[in-house]
């Protein structure tokens, strides 16, 4: 099969050009106009499929619930918002309830499934600060412990590739170092740790910040915190929830200008509530939240923000049309800056030879009119082109 549009995202620009799909991968890219085609896309964007690395649920399925069908219909159905790639992220909560979530995962990696490709796990909490722990549940929370850590990782057959952990609770930097050293990258996050504290994680291990400026200590001038730290640190990577909610826009271009254009990566952060109706008793952690006109998730009777409901092509939209991001860098933050963060960058995250044939195409509102995981095409919604 070959497709062509005058605007396929490639060497971070858009050029003319077509796309030839053989398998699963992008076999060749020919110059606009040169062969015969199967669809022309116009002036349509084609872009690299979004990776979101940080996301709970949708379709009324949260990673926790632990149920194949569930996990099944999310991934089926998650590329109509341009999404090619996830890592299902669980919360908080009870040894037993996490045990069952991430071997639920594995089974189903294992056993089959359609849609955006799992890539693996994202074990956000249990340990995690109780200050900074934002909606995450308090009476779940847990100390860093390997051992313990590696019940969780023998439940999930090696699937956890990325794990959310507050440094200053990691004795002597333990969990970040086996992590690290096994092929687990290491985010911080929901934490107090200072800018010394956050420092030291990075020396011993980690890699990323997870949802920066959100469950972390704050950028002050004599105290720069976690926050101070993902800005100076260069090479680190950092996670942002891009609905301009979480952030406000100020901040989301301010985070871009420190990060650039290879280290800032977009995610949703979503709920089980995204792409649901609106209204409807929802949970996280064992906790009732509510969905406000806003769309973001909040504990119940309560401000503290507790998740989104963003869709990864409008997050892209915030980004470029709202907070001015250059748009090189916003692209990268929801394609290629997640694959190199997960090691992935072989194959995912650029429109190029030999890569996975994951493609979204968007129009000027970046409205996803069309989604080709590993060359399969899903399109949920029909647009005019």
């Amino acid at each position: 099969m070959i497709i062509q549009s005058k605007r396929v995202w490639i060497g971070g620009q858009f050029l003319p050009a077509q796309i030839e799909i053989s398998q699963g991968k992008i076999e060749r890219i020919y110059t606009w106009g040169t062969k015969p085609v199967d669809v022309d896309y116009e002036n349509l964007a084609i872009l690299p499929g979004f990776i979101d690395i940080h996301t709970h649920g949708a379709y009324g399925f949260d990673t926790n619930d632990g149920e194949p069908s569930g996990l099944r219909d999310w991934m089926e159905r998650i590329p109509e918002e341009g999404v090619t790639a996830i890592l299902p992220t669980t919360v908080t909560q009870m040894p037993d309830v996490l045990t069952k979530a991430v071997a639920n995962v594995a089974n189903v990696i294992e056993e089959g499934y359609k849609g955006a490709e799992i890539l693996g796990i994202h074990f956000e909490g249990p340990y995690l600060d109780m200050e900074y722990k934002g909606a995450q549940p308090p009476e779940a929370i847990a100390k860093p412990v390997v051992e313990q850590f590696k019940m969780y990782q023998a439940a999930a057959k090696g699937w956890i590739k990325y794990i959310t952990v507050s440094p200053e609770h990691d004795e002597d930097f333990e969990l970040i170092r086996y992590c690290a050293s096994h092929g687990v990258v290491v985010s911080m996050g929901h934490s107090s740790a200072t800018y010394e504290e956050a420092l030291m994680g990075v020396a011993n291990g980690a890699t990323s910040m997870t949802h920066v400026y959100n469950g972390m200590t704050p950028l002050h001038h004599r105290n720069p915190g976690l926050v101070g730290a993902a800005f100076r640190i260069r090479d680190i990577y950092g996670e942002i929830i891009g609905d301009g909610h979480h952030s406000h826009v100020g901040a989301l271009n301010i985070f871009f200008q420190t990060k650039g254009r290879e280290r800032g990566i977009l995610i949703t952060d979503s709920l089980r509530a995204k792409h649901c109706p609106p209204g409807g008793d929802y949970q996280l952690g064992g906790h009732d939240i509510e969905i406000g006109e806003d769309g973001l998730a909040r504990l119940k009777g309560t401000d503290t923000i507790a998740g989104s409901t963003l869709q990864m092509n409008r997050g892209l939209r915030i980004l470029i049309e709202e907070a001015g991001v250059p748009v090189d860098a916003a692209i990268n933050a929801c394609t290629l800056n997640p694959a190199r963060c997960l090691g992935v960058d072989d194959r995912k995250g650029r429109i190029c030879a030999g890569y996975d044939a994951d493609l979204v195409v968007l129009n000027r509102d970046y409205d996803v009119i069309q989604t080709y995981c590993r060359g399969n095409a899903f399109r949920e919604k029909c647009f005019m082109l």
